[in-house]
Parts: C-alpha cells; sequence; structure tokens
C-alpha cells in the first residue's frame, strides 16, 4: 500500500505530466532503446516510428498517476496491458529496466520539479505497479503452461494451409510442429508471432486473431497485405511464406472476447477486423443454445470482402444468424452502398439486451460506438478490439 504523502506527491505531478505530454515518452523510449538495444526485439518498432506507442505510453502514465488512489478505474486498462505483455512473454526481470529508464527519463526532463522526495515517491508507485502486473502475468504464463495443449514461451508452428480470402486476406492455418494439442484460447483472443523478416535488423512480435473456433489441434489467423512499403513489415512477410514453412507462436492472450451469456450477440467489423469475430461467429453457431447473432462487415469493394461464402453458407444453415454487408464502392453481394449506417438495421437488432462488439479502424470504431450510444445501447454492453496501442473511443 502507498501512503497518503506518496499518493498525493505522485498525484500532484500531473499538471507536469500533462503540460510534458508525449516529450516525455518519446524521450523515454530513445532512453530504453539507447542503453538496451535488446529491447528492440521485443517492442513493436513501427508503433515507435508512427508515435502511436509513445501516445499509448503517455496516456496510461497520466491515467495511473491520476488514479493512483482509485486503481480499481484502471483495472480494464491493466488486464488490457498484462494480457499484450503476455503475448510478447514480458518477464519480471524486465520491470526493472523499464522502471529505471522511466524514472530517469523524468529526472532529465524536469530536472527542478523531480525533486528527491517527487522520485522517491514515483519509484514506490512504480514499484506496486510492477508488483501488480507480475502477479497478473504469472497468472496468466500459468494459465497458458498448466492447462492441456499449454506452453510458455514460444512453441514452433508449421504452416499447413494458406488460403486466400479476398485481394488483400489471405489465412494461415498453424499446427504445431510436436504434433501435440494446443490449448483452448477464448474467442476474439489473438496469438503473439515472433518473426525475423528477411532483411529485417531485429526480430518481430505482433498479435493476430484467430480467426476460428478452439479446435484443440492448430489455430488459424487471417493476415492483411499492406499496400504501403513501410507499413506492414512482419503481415506482408507472412504473405510471402508457403506452405511447411516454422513460425514462432507465444500462447494466446487477450481481454476482447465473447461473454459467457445467452444474450443475443451482435458482431461488428470493418475490414480485417473481421477476424476475431469468425471465431465468436463459429463458436455461436456450434453452441446448442438458441442465442440469436447479428453479423455486421463493411469493407471497401467486393474484391476485398473476405469471407463472403463462408458467410452466406452460415446464414442458410442457421435460422438464428442474420448479416448485412455495407460495401463503400458498392457491388453485387452488398446489402447497403457506402459507410456502415446501423440505423438501417436497427430495428432488427437487440438494442436493449444484446452485447456489443466491434473491430476495425479506430475511425470506424468510434463512429459505430457513437451510433450505438445515440441508438440508447448500454456503454457497459458495448466491447472492442484495438489492433495496436489501445485508444480510449
Amino acid at each position: 500500500m502507498l501512503s497518503d504523502k506518496t499518493i498525493e506527491i505522485v498525484k500532484s505531478t500531473v499538471p507536469l505530466l500533462a503540460q510534458a505530454g508525449t516529450v516525455v515518452t518519446e524521450h523515454f523510449y530513445k532512453r530504453l532503446f539507447s542503453h538496451n538495444p535488446e529491447l528492440q526485439d521485443i517492442f513493436n518498432m513501427a508503433n515507435q516510428q508512427s508515435g502511436r506507442q509513445q501516445f499509448a505510453l503517455f496516456n496510461a502514465l497520466a491515467a495511473y498517476a491520476q488514479n493512483i488512489d482509485n486503481l480499481d478505474v484502471l483495472k480494464e486498462s491493466l488486464a488490457r496491458i498484462n494480457h499484450k505483455h503476455a503475448s510478447m512473454h514480458i518477464l519480471p526481470e524486465h520491470y526493472p529496466i523499464v522502471g529505471g529508464h522511466l524514472i530517469g527519463t523524468l529526472k532529465e526532463l524536469l530536472p527542478e520539479q523531480f525533486t528527491p522526495e517527487v522520485e522517491y515517491a514515483w519509484r514506490e508507485a512504480y514499484a506496486l505497479l510492477a508488483d501488480i502486473c507480475i502477479t497478473e502475468e504469472a497468472a496468466l504464463y500459468a494459465h497458458s503452461k498448466n492447462n492441456i495443449g499449454g506452453w510458455s514461451g514460444t512453441r514452433q508452428f508449421v504452416i499447413t494451409n494458406k488460403q486466400v480470402e479476398s485481394e488483400l486476406v489471405t489465412s494461415f492455418t498453424l499446427t504445431p510442429v510436436d504434433g501435440k494439442a494446443v490449448i483452448t484460447h477464448k474467442p476474439g483472443q489473438y496469438l503473439g508471432i515472433k518473426v525475423k523478416p528477411t532483411d529485417a535488423q531485429y526480430s518481430e512480435i505482433r498479435q493476430y486473431s484467430i480467426s476460428q473456433k478452439s479446435n484443440g489441434e492448430n489455430y488459424r489467423i487471417s493476415v492483411k497485405k499492406e499496400l504501403l512499403p513501410a507499413a506492414g513489415i512482419v503481415s506482408n512477410y507472412l504473405h510471402t511464406l508457403d506452405e511447411g514453412s516454422v513460425v514462432e507462436l507465444y500462447p494466446p492472450a487477450g481481454d476482447f472476447f465473447l461473454r459467457a451469456n445467452n444474450k443475443p450477440a451482435v458482431l461488428i467489423s470493418a475490414g480485417v477486423g473481421q477476424t476475431p469475430m469468425l471465431a465468436m461467429l463459429q463458436t455461436l453457431l456450434s453452441d446448442a443454445s438458441n442465442q440469436a447473432v447479428t453479423y455486421l462487415h463493411a469493407c471497401e469493394n467486393t474484391e476485398q470482402h473476405s469471407f463472403n461464402k463462408f458467410l452466406s453458407t452460415q446464414a442458410a444453415a442457421h435460422s438464428r444468424l442474420t448479416h448485412y454487408t455495407w460495401l463503400n464502392q458498392g457491388g453485387s453481394d452488398a446489402n447497403f452502398n457506402g459507410l456502415m449506417d446501423i440505423n438501417k438495421v436497427a430495428q432488427q437488432l437487440p438494442l436493449n439486451d444484446g452485447d456489443f462488439y466491434i473491430c476495425g479502424p479506430v475511425g470506424f470504431m468510434a463512429a459505430i460506438k457513437k451510433q450505438l450510444l445515440a441508438l440508447s445501447v448500454a456503454d457497459e454492453s458495448i466491447h472492442y478490439e484495438m489492433f495496436g496501442p489501445h485508444q480510449d473511443l
């Protein structure tokens, strides 16, 4: 437990953090990678270049300082961070390294304000946060290691099937090289995949949603090819791999998953955000319940419309599944043209008693959440997954 004095001091630094902004986290990462370059094998360096990681870290840092006297407010945020850490195999020995660079950054950027008293308070505060994260992540690691099909660290998987789903998306079935079982995942969770792309200086770890229900034998991820040369270093590398290629996987993780209840489910996606929804959909339709499912998807055009035939087949086979598609450029396989407008199907949705799951580009998710709230859907019934560093919608 932190003393009242420590809490008071840490909270008093919130205006300083706000004034410094992402300069703090930019300096932190430069310091971190300068002194510990080996950590570039863990961190997503593309997010460093885009500034997304610095922005996310600053928001997390400010939120922790602001709510240090009521950490229950941060419960969901910390769970999200813990799962992401588990997908990269962050270990207890990493925390002192990060903490040392954080304190060093604050001392260097705020030499007058960051007095010995303030430094002591922040060291105490960081130690508490580290203890919380280490404890929660240890539980995740224990679950992944001790359950049937589980493992610790990386495990080798071979690409046993490569299936083109659309102009940009290809699915990869990943089967363990050792031929043994794989641990069950919750529908909506992701895998951490570790590769070293051609000509890359460092190993890269990325997270990809599992796009099929659990079967105990293998996983499937569905990956979008990025058209911009500077984007998607790992995604585009995966597209170059053939069946028989071997990759390393960390166990499934993620706090975005299908709730275990019998409430009607509405799965809303855009583009490759469809991937976690496919695992949810397959799981729901394999359930013996009569749970109603609505599947809403948006993409640019017919050529980019992944899993269209699969969805049509499932809708024909299951009367409790309803699905609608929006194509921005229009097409014969679209129910609606243009951007997704929930109002067009609002009368068919369980606005008062359903769970709504959203995944896609940030702008899309923000727009959909705004539409749902305007239709009086409860905020706690709206769940979303963010590819990359987290942002609030």
